[in-house]
């Protein structure tokens, strides 16, 4: 099976992630309807919706650590 990760993504916060990926995968979502069918392959969940924010704006606001996550992403789905 081949996973993708592609360049536009971009981290988003959710207080319901599965409702959010049935939305993506129902073609709901403009910006991922042509990839369907997606499968989740990481998510990161915090106590709070401040820090869910917090590391939502940093990895947005930093390509290095946004690049930092992708490859070990991709280390841990190669795997």
């Amino acid at each position: 099976m081949e996973i993708q990760l592609w360049r536009e993504w971009s981290p988003r916060s959710t207080k319901d992630l599965r409702d959010r990926f049935k939305k993506h995968n129902l073609g709901q979502v403009f910006s991922t309807k042509n990839r369907i069918p997606l499968k989740l392959v990481y998510y990161e969940a915090y106590a709070s919706e401040e820090e869910a924010r917090h590391r939502e704006h940093n990895l947005k606001l930093r390509a290095r650590a946004k690049q930092q996550l992708i490859r070990r992403i991709k280390k841990s789905i190669s795997s």
